[in-house]
């Protein structure tokens, strides 16, 4: 694949003020290599799967939730083969990780259930959360560092589950509606999006009390959000079409306006380079953005439509789903050595 665009972030009218709008210098993020742009492989699905989130697993198959199915699929990429789990009666899953004890763990919006796969028996194992949290439309989950899983709901909720236990709590999020991506920092701090809201939250894991952190731009629509090594925060912004980084050590915001003329920053991952990933929903691209020099290359989605809702990795290799193709795909990340 062509690389297509390149940007700096003169070209691209960077904002570039704290949360107090004063402007900093940012510490660069080290990189030893210099990025080249990568190819994207695909990988095809069976018929009607939308896969709408991906997780690559420490065995090398990759695990995606075939949301229209009510069913968590599995992929070989060494053979390209594929299968399917049912999850349940009413199964409409949305996010899949894959947590400390090597399982799939699933946010499945239609049980209103958080529901565990075991990968060696592939036996599913439903959590359903309590009474008073119906219809939570679940989204995203991840584990934060005392082995505890964190998950969102649209609806106004984020909850806790203690896989040990399997006790459920479930707290409502600041200004209702809205909570979507999730993620834990390198010293376990948990923050989340709200979509809705337009703000990402801090969780206290020991209270599960939300603190309300507001970007630079209203309304953005903070739709998901990535830690990088550093333990900043990294916000897709949906209405802005704007990528933004939040540092908790200084309580200040970036935010950068991705390429073109239309722009909506659906999924966001940050990989083992703290090279941060991008989709542009709208330019049905895959974007990568460069903290050090401010830079995006845009690669285009193979498939037209291809609705790249979710990224995810591991190192040397980012994995998103394509919703909209019935596809998975991969970019294996190859950097060369700075001459």
């Amino acid at each position: 694949m062509n690389r297509l665009l390149k940007l700096g972030a003169t070209a691209l009218g960077l904002l570039f003020v704290s949360a107090t709008n004063l402007a900093f210098a940012a510490p660069a993020l080290s990189q030893t290599a210099e990025p080249t742009v990568p190819t994207i492989q695909e990988y095809p699905v069976p018929p009607g799967s939308g896969p709408h989130d991906v997780a690559p697993a420490p065995d090398g198959t990759v695990w995606y939730t075939a949301q229209p199915k009510g069913e968590l699929g599995r992929l070989d990429p060494s053979t390209g083969d594929t299968h399917h789990i049912p999850l349940g009666q009413g199964s409409r899953p949305h996010g899949v990780i894959i947590g400390p004890d090597g399982a799939a763990w699933v946010t499945d919006g239609g049980q209103n259930a958080i529901v565990r796969v075991d990968p060696a028996t592939e036996k599913v194992l439903v959590f359903s959360l309590p009474s008073g949290s119906a219809n939570a439309n679940l989204n995203t989950a991840v584990f934060d560092k005392q082995g505890n899983l964190w998950f969102t709901g649209q609806n106004g909720i984020y909850g806790r589950l203690n896989p040990k236990t399997g006790e459920i709590k479930v707290f409502d999020a600041p200004r209702g509606r809205g909570p979507y991506g999730i993620t834990v920092t390198p010293d376990g701090a948990v923050y989340y999006a709200s979509l809705a809201g337009s703000y990402i939250g801090r969780i206290d894991i020991e209270t599960g009390e939300a603190t309300v952190i507001e970007p630079l731009t209203q309304n953005q629509g903070a739709r998901r959000v990535w830690s990088d090594s550093k333990g900043r925060v990294w916000v897709s912004e949906w209405n802005a079409g704007q990528v933004g980084a939040y540092d908790p050590k200084t309580n200040q915001w970036q935010e950068w306006k991705l390429p073109g003329e239309r722009a909506a920053a659906y999924a966001v991952y940050v990989d083992d380079q703290d090279l941060v990933w991008l989709t542009n929903f709208a330019n049905n691209t895959l974007v990568r953005f460069d903290p050090v020099s401010a830079a995006f290359d845009v690669i285009p989605m193979p498939s037209p439509g291809a609705a790249v809702r979710q990224l995810l990795g591991r190192p040397g290799e980012v994995w998103g789903a394509e919703s909209g193709a019935d596809k998975l795909f991969v970019v294996r990340t190859h950097y060369g050595q700075a001459g």
